[in-house]
């Protein structure tokens, strides 16, 4: 029997190519995207692209939209509240910060690994990106990882706990990248930028650490 893994997959250029890692070790693959009152569906989009393109066994897709994540730019809920500007040197959570947002998808998770049998859970979170984002930090990552063994059967019933795995923890999104092309992944079939537009906006945190990246990495970005 296959080992089994759920993978969190936005779509974004970190989660596609954990994506593709996970499939690199020939796991048997359940991707896990959510619906949470983005300003968007493109990553959703790219999320699909590459589920159906490796051929994961499963693609949840759950629908999280409610108002009470309303204080983050990043929903529809958030009316009048601005992405603000992009400055990937500060310590302190930005407004497209969505409250305790990786607790609620990793417990999701977690619920899903253990209803389908899986034993890892990858994530693609990092702390040399860090930008102000406390749900991604490897202190984080292993308390979690210590809660969801103690409130899930599978630990205490096979002895076998839920591994969350954070593989880019502490890499630099260059050097994803580079692994990324290694794995095959088309990251024309991903997307950062907070907006919606045709085209990246080049100014939200998460369009300007994907330009240092590919910068870092010596590689043009095929969305630009």
């Amino acid at each position: 029997m296959a080992t089994k893994a759920v993978v969190l997959l936005s779509g974004g250029l970190d989660s596609t190519t954990a994506l593709y890692l996970a499939h690199s070790k020939g796991l048997e693959l359940y991707a896990l995207s959510f619906i949470y009152g983005q300003l968007h569906d493109k990553e959703l989009q790219c999320a699909q692209w590459h589920a159906q393109h490796l051929g994961v066994k499963k693609h949840f897709v759950i629908d999280l939209s409610f108002t009470a994540w309303d204080t983050s730019s990043l929903t529809h809920n958030a009316a009048g509240n601005a992405i603000e500007a992009g400055n990937i040197q500060r310590k302190h959570a930005p407004n497209t910060y969505v409250p305790a947002r990786n607790m609620v998808f990793l417990s999701i998770a977690a619920s899903i690994a253990e209803s389908v049998g899986a034993q890892y859970i990858y994530i693609g979170v990092s702390e040399a990106d860090y930008s102000g984002y406390v749900d991604c930090r490897e202190s984080f990552i292993k308390a979690m990882q210590a809660a969801i063994n103690q409130g899930t059967e599978r630990r205490l019933i096979n002895n076998m706990p839920i591994k969350i795995c954070a593989p880019f923890m502490h890499l630099n999104k260059a050097q994803e990248i580079h692994l990324g092309l290694q794995l095959g992944v088309d990251f024309a079939h991903t997307w950062s930028c907070y907006r919606g537009d045709s085209h990246p906006c080049g100014q939200c945190d998460s369009c300007l650490l994907r330009a240092r990246a590919f910068a870092e990495a010596g590689i043009p970005d095929p969305l630009i």
